[in-house]
């Protein structure tokens, strides 16, 4: 039974170790550490879950609110701590809104909240998950001009497959 819960557990662990994430300084090893075993966390789960026949909606939920929940301590960390042209601030706005209004959309249409998985989601999770571990290395422009790009082509990919109900 253990064995079914793993995926789960991993999740869990991935809103768990978001918390200290909080409290360390940011771009120290203690924020690297904790910053990659949630990273881990994430692409295991899922994998796990698959592996073990132990996918759910409830397990599906579950990665989605410690997603959320990762993404906001990063945020929370990460944008105090790097100079954002204004220009970049409005995109991850417009980038945000277009994501809320594919909730809402998805809701409309399904009256249930829709939170796709599509390839080019994954895709720019994983870039924005590397993201921070670039900021020592690649001129911090270039690097959140891709995330930007990418983010945007996704979330509107992900909104017209809401629209057409390709999911």
């Amino acid at each position: 039974m253990l064995k079914k819960q793993i995926a789960n557990i991993l999740t869990f662990t991935r809103i768990v170790l978001s918390i200290p994430l909080l409290i360390v300084k940011t771009f120290s090893l203690p924020f690297y550490i904790l910053y990659l075993l949630c990273g881990f966390t994430d692409m295991i789960d899922g994998t796990i879950a698959r592996k073990t026949h132990s996918e759910s909606s409830f397990g599906q939920k579950l990665d989605s609110i410690a997603d959320f929940i990762f993404i906001v301590v990063c945020l929370i960390k990460i944008v105090p701590c790097i100079k954002l042209d204004v220009f970049f601030g409005v995109w991850i706005l417009i980038i945000a809104l277009i994501k809320i209004g594919n909730v809402l959309i998805g809701y409309a249409k399904q009256q249930k909240i829709i939170l796709l998985h599509t390839i080019l989601n994954k895709i720019t999770g994983f870039v924005l998950f590397v993201f921070p571990l670039t900021i020592p290395f690649i001129k911090l422009s270039y690097t959140i001009f891709a995330c930007c790009l990418l983010a945007t082509v996704a979330a509107i990919y992900e909104g017209c497959c809401i629209i057409t109900k390709k999911f």
